[in-house]
């Protein structure tokens, strides 16, 4: 990584803590600052999110000059019986690693989520609209954020939307394990949203991080806040299952079950979900200069990651 005039962080050798580094995005993360600097990741028995002593005890260990915040509470539908833990550790501990980096000069990495928002917008949301969660989840995500920007130190805030990966449990293995039991399956077709890929999040994480350290974006106050990072274009949830099967069917011959096209209303669950999950981009290829793959040509990718 090169060497500018931006602090602690810029060094030859950055330290680089990742926080939930066992998760999809983690492992992603590792994968692609792998060389960039000393990476050490934490995974949820190396630091217990729900404390903050915890969390402080790891960071002032660590002595990272870039924290790259992967972990959260992301159980939405249990998260409205557990309102508790998903604060604690979706919107307390980012506050203390917040103010953990301001006090050792570190950048902050944090990812939130299109949950922020109530969905009753017709067109690709931007970071300037109202925010209005509509469960505990995108709640204590959105109070998260707050006590990031509060904190006042180096921070950038990533939206991201629907993020699945070669890792971990997301919907792309829900569906491939239900598509192997079943012969029907019917999915939510009223939500509308952009796949992310935790392999493109990394990426695109690694190239404005690289860029940040060699002073391509100025100082702290030009580039720190909030954006959204998502993959381009969008689809619902049933477009997305389909997408998924016609690539395991072309892949290694998975069998295709009938996909049933169904509305919110007739698949309730404890949390509400937005309608519209789409977020605008313009912002952080205007800032960056970095645009993330489209939603289809992601999934091919990890198409070709996946075992055959």
């Amino acid at each position: 990584m090169p060497q500018a005039a931006q602090g602690r962080f810029a060094i030859q050798q950055p330290r680089i803590l990742i926080l939930g580094g066992s998760g999809q995005l983690g492992r992603e993360l590792q994968r692609s600052f792998a060389g960039v600097g000393a990476v050490v990741a934490a995974d949820r028995m190396a630091c217990d999110l729900s404390s903050p002593d915890s969390i402080r005890s790891v960071l002032r260990g660590a002595e990272p000059n870039v924290i790259l915040n992967a972990a959260a509470y992301t159980a939405v539908d249990r998260a409205e019986s557990e309102r508790e833990l998903a604060y604690a550790i979706n919107a307390t501990a980012p506050g203390v690693m917040a103010e953990e980096a301001r006090r050792c000069d570190a950048l902050l990495v944090h990812y939130s989520t299109d949950y922020v928002f109530d969905g009753s917008k017709t067109g690709p949301w931007t970071e300037d609209d109202p925010t209005g969660p509509l469960n505990v989840y995108g709640a204590s995500k959105l109070a998260g954020e707050q006590a990031v920007a509060a904190a006042g130190g180096r921070h950038l805030i990533f939206r991201t939307s629907w993020v699945y990966g070669p890792h971990g449990k997301n919907f792309l293995f829900t569906m491939l394990r239900l598509g192997a039991e079943r012969e029907k399956l019917s999915i939510v077709d009223d939500q509308i949203g952009a796949p992310t890929t935790s392999v493109e999040l990394a990426d695109a994480t690694r190239r404005i991080v690289e860029g940040i350290a060699a002073g391509r974006f100025g100082a702290p106050e030009d580039w720190a806040g909030v954006y959204h990072m998502t993959c381009a274009g969008q689809t619902s949830w049933c477009g997305f299952a389909r997408a998924i099967f016609a690539r395991a069917a072309a892949a290694h011959g998975a069998k295709v079950p009938e996909l049933i096209p169904i509305a919110s209303a007739d698949y309730p669950t404890p949390a509400q979900r937005p309608r519209n999950s789409v977020l605008s981009n313009a912002k952080l290829a205007e800032r960056f200069g970095v645009r993330l793959a489209g939603w289809e040509q992601a999934l091919d990718a990890v198409f070709e990651l996946l075992p055959r």
